[in-house]
């Protein structure tokens, strides 16, 4: 058995569900192979930035996004200090997030990609590449409790997340000089659950008491619960000894008393690593591209990768629509280089970032001394979830512009 397609998907999570959606909206015949069910979870904080909102928005998902709990802003703990931020005003940005567990997004994109005509095979994996002379020119893939049968797609994008296994047959690689992210979080009951804000702690201990670079948050879900988590970054030289689960629990009694949290009462808590900052090469062959977590997007700067998984999603859509028009995958080649424009500049300045606070005495003293300070924080908001507005010149998008130079003009960090 084989099926023919112009586009196959491997993974439905948000960049695959949105390339699908994107894709068979332009009347694409696109077939999503996704290796687990609908609904399922995914190790995440759950919450949306204004900047993955507007990408939800512009995929026609905004009745979506109406239901879901909204939130104004970030309430920063660190330093002895605590601050609400608002989300900023923006141009193009609303102001305002959302929080909303994974098992939900994720099935509301996929959802939304069949309405627009895509076909969607759950607990499906692509299990092998068939390469010919360098060309991808089919895809062996494997039903649950059936055979295997081959794809035969005129293009493939890879999206089955963060350490890719369908990439790596490929020969997609992360560059091990880039920061890896690692990651845990689980599911509490709290009386506070319909917050206005998400919450980040920056002075993070471990249960001897010793303070790590690295932060946690809980984030409310409107529905009775927070997710409560903690990230640590591989710039710290002893990230590979932490035990994340005891991280895990030091946190969970140090969080405010207002959450109410049990630290015996989590649910559902799941870890695991995150690759940042676009390590991952190649993102392009001659007839398949690499998108989302898959490529390694998630935003070095706050871990963020939902709204990058989309908006990759949308820079490979926009490509691979040209390919399907002009029966020419060499126009492939120019989604690295897209992608290289729109991110590479901020990427190049987060990874310097997290090398600098992956030193805990660096990381306490930066947040000493930003927490002292509201519009510092106000600014270090709009830098972290890249919400700077370039065009407006405002004092705060100069300084950062003449600072993401200087990181330019130094060694790649």
């Amino acid at each position: 058995m084989s099926l023919d397609c112009d586009v196959l998907v491997v993974g439905a999570g948000p960049a695959g569900a949105a390339v699908a959606q994107r894709l068979a909206r332009e009347g694409a015949d696109v077939l999503v192979v996704e290796k687990k069910r609908f609904p399922r979870e995914k190790t995440c904080g759950d919450g949306l930035t204004p900047r993955s909102v507007k990408a939800l928005a512009d995929l026609g998902m905004v009745n979506e996004l109406d239901s879901w709990h909204r939130v104004r802003g970030l309430r920063a703990y660190g330093g002895g200090h605590v601050l609400e931020l608002d989300w900023p005003e923006h141009p193009v940005f609303p102001s305002f997030g959302c929080v909303v567990t994974r098992a939900e997004l994720d099935a509301a994109i996929a959802d939304r990609a069949r309405k627009e005509g895509a076909r969607i095979l759950e607990e499906t994996e692509a299990t092998e590449p068939v390469v010919v002379a360098g060309h991808l020119e089919a895809v062996r893939v494997r039903p649950k409790g059936d055979a295997v049968f081959e794809v035969r797609p005129r293009f493939v994008v890879v999206a089955d997340g963060s350490l890719s296994r369908f990439g790596r047959t490929l020969g997609t690689t992360r560059d091990r000089k880039y920061p890896l992210g690692m990651a845990i979080r689980g599911y509490f009951d709290s009386p506070r659950s319909d917050d206005d804000y998400i919450e980040s702690h920056l002075d993070i201990h471990d249960r001897d008491g010793r303070a790590l670079p690295g932060y946690g948050w809980i984030f409310p879900e409107g529905d009775g619960s927070v997710n409560l988590g903690i990230g640590l970054l591989s710039t710290f030289r002893e990230w590979k000894g932490v035990n994340t689960s005891h991280l895990m629990e030091a946190f969970c009694h140090m969080a405010p008393d207002y959450w109410a949290i049990d630290p015996e009462a989590g649910r559902s808590v799941r870890g695991g690593k995150l690759q940042m900052g676009l390590s991952v090469r190649p993102r392009a062959g001659p007839n398949w591209v690499v998108v989302g977590d898959a490529a390694g997007a998630i935003n070095p700067f706050n871990g963020e990768g939902i709204a990058y998984a989309l908006e990759t999603a949308e820079v490979a859509a926009r490509v691979l629509g040209d390919a399907l028009r002009f029966n020419d995958g060499s126009v492939l080649h120019r989604y690295p280089e897209m992608l290289d424009a729109r991110y590479g500049a901020y990427y190049r300045a987060a990874r310097a970032f997290v090398r600098l606070i992956g030193e805990p005495k660096a990381m306490r003293l930066l947040t000493g001394v930003g927490m002292r300070s509201r519009p510092v924080m106000q600014f270090a908001l709009r830098v972290m979830a890249n919400l700077l507005a370039p065009e407006l010149k405002r004092p705060e998008e100069i300084l950062y512009r003449v600072a993401e130079k200087l990181v330019l003009l130094g060694p790649e960090p």
